[in-house]
């Protein structure tokens, strides 16, 4: 007998990974180099239990479509006829349909029409081969597909859409409009838009759930929030809402570890003179030392005649001699002085003259040194002709430093407290430690955990006190236009991991925006 003539002498190989679900649709193609001697090829499907020594679709749960004969075996050593022969340079393409859980064939970029329904999930891409001289080349997308998949796809999509738009609505629900309306309207306050809430409750003829005040109130909060004064933010929320935060003592510690880190950036101190708090230039407590040129001191013009705070943060080279360091892993990420130190460092600072550059020590803070080493021959007198205007901003930028380090012991006190009351919360360890690791950095926005610098780090704060401060008053802590939402997400999630394949084709963002365009 010859070799290839028996079924024995048949083998397939499939890939290393199952068709996932979460495609929506799956199609490969295969090469045929040569048919060899005999073209007994399989194409198609195949389940984890398959055995490698036969053709795809004699066993059970297998599914082929052979060469030699046109026919397509399902599960079974008898085929049935389903399209033309392959050979030597045609193109057979297999695809699956995860919707309708079907597979089609096609041959040198023509639909043949569906082979196989009612699949089984998991199933993996198989070739099979019997006589000597056999030789495929398999196509997953890492060249153009013969077969225009595309307008599948398309298909695909736009039906699958049209269900969701032509469901019918339950009618036990009520007016659906109404229902709507509610939904916005709660959203709108929920997240403070009292003049929106206002106006859209008067244009549905609906009323506001919560009082019109109570929502302006938040609203205050809101703004502080957002805007990085955190500290005016905690105020006003013990003001308005007391026992809210002494009785949420996690969301306290996120709300005073945001604090810390706005006052690194430079947003939650009230550092500079009157006219200087509405100066749009930010600048963060801790300044870059490039800021500093031979210990000289640059002096840019803004026009506002403002002494306005660029703070000085020394090299981590020096010592910390007043002892001010929050806990002992963090004592070498740096170190500023009350009055000596082995390098010098000047405050920058802004006025109305123009720009220039001048041999200074900050004279309000380091007065009394006598002999900073500098590594410069140059004397390190004072220059008569600063305004006592910059002296003041010298001794804004030591009460500032002082009081984020003192304002950072604080805050370590408190996480050893509820660490002692509550046990371990790696979360909250977590922000201390990232808020905490900004002061290793001279240019803390550049640094690795510049990230928390960002303004849109604020929202979620922002979000979980809002939350906090409407479950205080009974109302629900997410508005139910933003659960729907979720829930949406959350059924796409469970059909994607229970290999309904609709999912690939709608995402709850697409739905939005086609409304949005309508």
């Amino acid at each position: 007998m010859r070799i290839g003539k028996s079924h024995t002498d048949a083998a397939s190989v499939r890939t290393a990974y199952p068709i996932p679900a979460a495609c929506g649709l799956y199609y490969f193609e295969v090469k045929i180099i040569s048919k060899g001697r005999d073209g007994y090829m399989g194409i198609g499907l195949t389940h984890t239990n398959f055995k490698m020594n036969r053709l795809p679709g004699w066993d059970k749960q297998s599914y082929g479509y052979h060469g030699d004969d046109g026919n397509s075996f399902c599960s079974s050593g008898n085929g049935q006829p389903y399209g033309p022969t392959f050979t030597t340079g045609d193109i057979i393409g297999c695809g699956v349909n995860l919707v309708d859980n079907t597979c089609f064939y096609t041959k040198n970029g023509h639909h043949l029409g569906i082979a196989f329904r009612d699949l089984p999930p998991r199933l993996y891409p198989t070739v099979g081969l019997q006589t000597p001289g056999e030789v495929v080349d398999a196509n997953f997308g890492q060249e153009p597909f013969k077969f225009d998949i595309e307008d599948m796809l398309k298909e695909l999509r736009a039906a699958t859409k049209a269900t969701i738009y032509n469901f019918p609505l339950p009618d036990d629900q009520g007016d659906w409009t109404v229902i709507l309306h509610k939904m916005v309207s709660s959203y709108l306050v929920h997240h403070g838009y009292s003049s929106t809430a206002e106006t859209f409750a008067k244009t549905t003829g609906q009323g506001l759930q919560e009082d019109m005040t109570s929502i302006k109130n938040r609203q205050k909060i809101i703004k502080l929030v957002l805007s990085g004064r955190m500290g005016q933010a905690i105020e006003q929320t013990i003001r308005l809402y007391p026992g809210l935060l002494e009785s949420n003592q996690n969301l306290l510690f996120m709300l005073k570890c945001r604090q810390f880190i706005e006052m690194v950036n430079g947003s939650d101190f009230d550092l500079g003179t009157p006219s200087s708090r509405t100066s749009p230039v930010q600048t963060s407590v801790i300044q870059s030392t490039k800021s500093y040129q031979n210990g000289n001191t640059i002096i840019p013009d803004n026009g506002d005649n403002q002494g306005y705070l660029k703070n000085n943060v020394l090299s981590n080279n020096t010592s910390n001699n007043n002892g001010n360091c929050i806990e002992d892993d963090y004592s070498n990420d740096v170190e500023m002085e009350n009055g000596h130190s082995n390098n010098s460092a000047t405050n920058g600072y802004k006025n109305g003259t123009a720009n220039r550059t001048t041999n200074t020590t900050n004279e309000s803070v380091e007065e009394e040194e006598e002999d900073v080493d500098t590594g410069r021959d140059e004397d390190m007198d004072v220059d008569s002709s600063l305004s006592p205007n910059c002296k003041s901003t010298s001794a804004t930028a030591k009460s500032g430093v002082e009081r984020m380090l003192e304002f950072g012991r604080e805050l370590f006190q408190m996480s050893q407290r509820l660490e002692k009351e509550h046990g371990v919360n790696e979360t909250n360890q977590k922000m201390l430690e990232d808020a905490f690791s900004l002061l290793a950095y001279s240019n803390p926005w550049a640094s690795p955990l510049g990230w928390q610098l960002c303004p849109s780090r604020r929202e979620a704060v922002c979000a979980a006190l809002n939350s906090a401060i409407l479950e205080s008053m009974n109302y629900s802590w997410r508005p139910p236009l933003e659960v729907c939402i979720a829930h949406a997400c959350e059924l796409l999630r469970l059909m994607s991991s229970s290999s309904l394949g609709a999912c690939a084709f709608v995402s709850v963002d697409d739905i939005l925006a086609q409304h949005q365009q309508h």
